[in-house]
């Protein structure tokens, strides 16, 4: 693992492999909150926690650059703790071991945590490095952004001073951001009483497992499989034809990750189990034909497993799979000034029955908020035709493009120097800082970018090797050139 500490740039690598060695995952914060304090003490560097959880560092402008404009080096702290079945892997104890494959470093059987462990890494290059030439800066590590925003959401409206904000939380180096879609959290839940499991029935356990899951606001459009969505339907079909009951599901884990598993525990009479399990059989085949093309390793088991202790109530658990069925999940509608780019989605992300409590989590995103309640409606409707409770939070506004924006025609030109070619300047479906910040400093001018990394949110996120090079060149040389008041 230390091995990616000898790859270049060593300012950020070595820093980054500092970060995987301290667990990070979204609302357990207490570890890398103390260690980025505890470093800044150690480097020198002025360092504060404000009460929204969010760390910020200060660096005084290099000697002659003290009229240039207060940058704002931006990454979030946090990271989408993601493993495959088979991994042991804790991520609130133990550290992520990294591989190199080629030319791209990689976690093995979990999520990589470049996302944005990257941003944070080169904050922490810039702050300590006294021989670089910038202005005034200040580097500011937000907390829980996979989650609930809760840094941004939270943070004092005065807490920053910076007039330039560089969001370093983008996946494809070469291109610059400079609009992103605003969300909000669903919540649907509801409490049942349990009822005991009919006499001469048998316990079954379908797993769906495997699939790629990924980013739920930069992959929703890409045809991938969605766990709990599929799961629906093969459930329906179980208590249509078979007398199926359902015990108990658990799929997915992160609001902002397209869910890659899902196993629910189902009894039948036991006459009706060999029949079910055909009708397993060909739902296997059904999935592969319809989405083998992107879901190469799908799987579809189904096991005699133990006794449950109790069932959801007949009524109940047909109200809450119809719901599963009916509930919109995916691309609702792209942005008709470019078609391209995803307008607004929802992401079926958690669905937790047992115990006499059930729980569906999604995330809405959409880059017009008229929208993004639309969205919001839809679903509210179904749940609450199932009798569930609605609740909604986090909501964050999307970022408008400024298109006059000074820093990015700075950027493009530097690119063009440094690359020789052009960059790309676009906007971007998943949900960025930047839209609250925003909201809280209207006169901030911002931009998003950052190297290359593919499969966030997912074990086999990677992040491209020559692309960190080329990126840190690039920020350098920015910092060098920053505008003057």
């Amino acid at each position: 693992m230390s091995e990616i500490r000898n790859l270049q740039p060593k300012a950020i690598w070595e820093n980054f492999y500092l970060l995987t060695q301290v667990p990070r995952p979204s609302g357990h914060l207490e570890k890398i909150q103390k260690f980025l304090l505890d470093w800044a003490k150690e480097k020198g560097v002025e360092a504060k926690l404000d009460d929204a959880g969010n760390v910020i560092m200060y660096k005084a402008a290099s000697p002659g650059m003290e009229d240039c404009k207060v940058v704002t080096l931006q990454g979030h702290m946090d990271m989408v703790p993601q493993k495959t079945p088979e991994s042991p892997h804790n991520f609130e104890t133990d550290p992520i071991e990294t591989w190199i494959d080629g030319e791209w470093v990689k976690a093995k059987n979990t999520t990589l945590g470049a996302d944005d462990g990257m941003a944070v890494a080169t904050i922490m290059a810039i702050m300590e490095d006294n021989t670089l030439k910038h202005g005034p800066l200040e580097g500011f590590i937000t907390a829980d952004e996979e989650s609930t925003m809760g840094g941004v959401n939270n943070m004092a409206s005065d807490l920053l001073k910076g007039e330039i904000l560089l969001n370093l939380d983008n996946e494809t180096f070469g291109e610059f951001m400079i609009g992103s879609a605003g969300g909000v959290n669903l919540t649907a839940s509801l409490e049942y009483k349990e009822e005991e499991v009919p006499a001469g029935d048998a316990a079954v356990k379908i797993g769906i497992h495997n699939l790629l899951g990924g980013h739920s606001g930069l992959e929703i459009n890409e045809g991938r499989g969605n766990a709990n969505k599929m799961m629906a339907r093969l459930v329906q079909d179980a208590i249509a034809n078979f007398e199926a009951r359902l015990a108990s599901w658990q799929g997915g884990n992160m609001r902002n990750a397209i869910p890659r598993d899902c196993d629910v525990v189902l009894t039948v009479p036991a006459e009706n189990v060999d029949a079910l399990k055909e009708v397993v059989d060909e739902w296997r085949e059904t999935f592969k034909g319809e989405y083998g093309f992107v879901e190469k390793a799908l799987t579809l088991d189904i096991e005699d497993t133990d006794f449950p202790a109790a069932l959801v109530p007949e009524e109940i658990q047909d109200n809450l799979v119809n719901a599963l069925c009916a509930c919109h999940n995916g691309v609702m509608r792209f942005i008709p000034e470019v078609p391209s780019i995803v307008e607004t989605s929802s992401n079926l992300a958690i669905v937790e029955i047992g115990g006499g409590k059930v729980m569906f989590k999604v995330l809405v995103r959409s880059s017009r908020d008229s929208m993004r309640d639309c969205c919001s409606e839809t679903l509210e409707s179904v749940f609450s035709m199932a009798g569930m409770k609605i609740e909604l939070d986090g909501a964050y506004p999307a970022w408008q493009p400024n298109p006059e924006s000074e820093i990015v025609a700075l950027m493009k030109d530097v690119y063009k120097e440094l690359f020789g070619a052009e960059s790309k300047v676009q906007v971007i479906h998943a949900g960025l800082e930047c839209g609250v910040i925003g909201a809280k400093y209207p006169k901030m001018d911002m931009v998003s970018f950052g190297p290359t990394m593919r499969s966030p949110h997912t074990p086999n996120e990677r992040c491209y090797i020559p692309s960190v090079e080329k990126y840190w060149q690039f920020v350098l040389t920015t910092l060098e050139r920053t505008p003057k008041k």
